[in-house]
């Protein structure tokens, strides 16, 4: 048996919600964690007090199914199966909506990714493989994946990490070894560690609120 790949073209989804200010404050592009759609992660970044400013957009993984007790569609970022080749097709899928929305809103300045989960390890791959300026990341309850380098994590300029006392998938160890990376990489970072599990929680959405309102305006 020979097992091979093929390229193909597939579509993907997202969905955007403009910002209510003429000129927004940036573009800020989520992505959802396992076995969630892009409505989840939409939800969570309207959640984020001051968010309205932005524009909003949420980022659906291309590997659909269906969840088994509700048949609701549900996604996926990837598997360990062929897993360079869907690494590269999710970047490439990424910066195409990026490219699309900016040219619809032309205003935009400045660009966050903020991920949760498996989407994490999303918001760290596109922000680094980006040729655009990232201002900053949101990252919650996932880690930065193992073969990103410092000097790709550097193009980061700032990252808000957040992590659960009681997460037991992103433990504390993963924690604390990613905020070293970052900070060894020369970027910004801001650790938030709270009381809760696995989850996008107040804390969260509190420190996500004051991480979007602190970062500096482009020149």
């Amino acid at each position: 048996m020979i097992d091979r790949s093929i390229a193909t073209t597939t579509h993907g989804r997202y969905l955007t919600l403009p910002a209510v200010a003429a000129r927004p404050a940036g573009l800020l592009v989520g992505f959802h964690g396992y076995g969630e759609g892009a409505e989840s992660q939409l939800q969570r970044l309207r959640a984020i007090h001051g968010s309205d400013r932005w524009t909003l957009v949420a980022i659906q993984g291309l590997h659909r199914f269906y969840q088994r007790r509700t048949n609701e569609v549900i996604a996926s970022w990837m598997t360990r199966q062929d897993r360079e080749l869907a690494i590269a097709d999710n970047l490439a899928y990424v910066e195409g909506v990026v490219d699309v929305v900016s040219r619809e809103s032309p205003a935009i300045s400045r660009l966050v990714f903020a991920g949760f989960s498996q989407g994490v390890a999303m918001a760290f791959r596109a922000a680094c493989a980006t040729l655009r300026r990232v201002d900053g990341i949101i990252a919650v309850g996932g880690d930065v994946p193992p073969e990103i380098g410092a000097d790709a994590l550097a193009r980061v300029r700032s990252a808000l990490v957040c992590h659960g006392e009681r997460d037991e998938w992103y433990t504390t160890d993963k924690f604390q070894h990613d905020v070293t990376r970052i900070r060894q990489s020369g970027a910004a970072v801001h650790p938030v560690i709270f009381e809760g599990g696995h989850e996008w929680s107040e804390t969260v959405l509190e420190k996500a609120a004051a991480f979007l309102r602190d970062l500096p305006e482009r020149p």
